[in-house]
């Protein structure tokens, strides 16, 4: 015998209300997604963007995010115009590289810190496209044995250190084939154990190179240029794992890069020396 269930008049007018406000409620977050009210911002109506602290020119001037000037900021003011945002809707949070590239919830929309796109990362961060590949720079002292070095063999030769974590580490050790490469948590680190004669040379991103041997550490200079590691990208903005927010940074990343803002101020702030000498093996 087949039995029918009756629905009381008033929790059927409750359970029609509740459908309703339910698809009221999702089609005015539809309404605001990929605008600056966007729902799953971290903070609807403003962007937050993760960096380094202290920056460093050539990717941010005057260790001031929000001044604009530099390769990084200038890019973000122009992803955030290109988003919606106004100049003043952009708010900064400072973290370690190390917090940045670590799996798990993220205190910012996505972040920008010269962070190279690797397939290990992407294992447990998600990222843009790449918007810039920078070669890599070696970084020595006078009387290093790597002065006049014309072979990865003589780079070898020396005492070398990196900060943990990133592609210039990965890059000693499965490139160039350096064992015992010295860690340390920042690149001033890096360069006080250098100035103490602990380490010879270091690896790091041409631009950050020609900083670091311009104010830094003058003392010292770039030995010589290395080609792009296969498994390095290059730089792209990095993402809480499966964000949702990506599609709408990267349809508006993919506009900037075509209006030519990205050549541009690589003109500005990146200028290499192309007298430079290059290693390739």
């Amino acid at each position: 015998m087949t039995r029918l269930i009756r629905t009381h008049p008033a929790l059927a007018a409750i359970a029609a209300l509740s459908t309703t406000l339910a698809l009221g409620t999702a089609t005015l977050a539809t309404a605001r997604d990929m605008t600056p009210q966007d729902p799953r911002l971290v903070t609807p109506g403003q962007l937050t963007v993760g960096t380094s602290d202290p920056v460093y020119p050539p990717w941010m001037l005057n260790n001031d995010p929000a001044g604009g000037e530099g390769f990084e900021n200038g890019l973000i003011y122009a992803l955030a115009a290109r988003m919606g945002f106004a100049p003043e809707d952009v708010v900064w949070v400072g973290q370690t590289f190390d917090q940045t590239i670590a799996p798990g919830a993220k205190p910012f929309d996505f972040a920008i810190q010269q962070i190279s796109v690797t397939e290990a990362r992407a294992r447990v961060v998600s990222f843009s496209q790449v918007y810039f590949q920078p070669e890599k720079a070696v970084i020595a002292l006078p009387g290093s044995p790597i002065e006049g070095a014309e072979s990865f063999a003589d780079l070898r030769a020396a005492r070398w250190g990196a900060v943990i974590g990133t592609t210039d580490l990965a890059y000693l050790e499965t490139i160039l084939g350096v064992a015992d490469a010295a860690v340390y948590s920042d690149q001033i680190g890096v360069f006080q154990a250098m100035r103490a004669g602990q380490i010879d040379a270091t690896l790091a991103a041409l631009p950050t190179a020609l900083f670091a041997t311009a104010v830094q550490i003058p003392e010292a200079s770039i030995v010589a240029i290395l080609p792009p590691d296969a498994n390095d990208s290059g730089h792209g903005l990095l993402f809480e794992f499966g964000n949702p927010l990506i599609e709408w940074v990267d349809a508006a990343l993919a506009e900037v890069i075509a209006a030519g803002v990205v050549d541009a101020l690589k003109a500005t702030y990146l200028v290499a020396d192309p007298a430079l000498p290059v290693i390739t093996e």
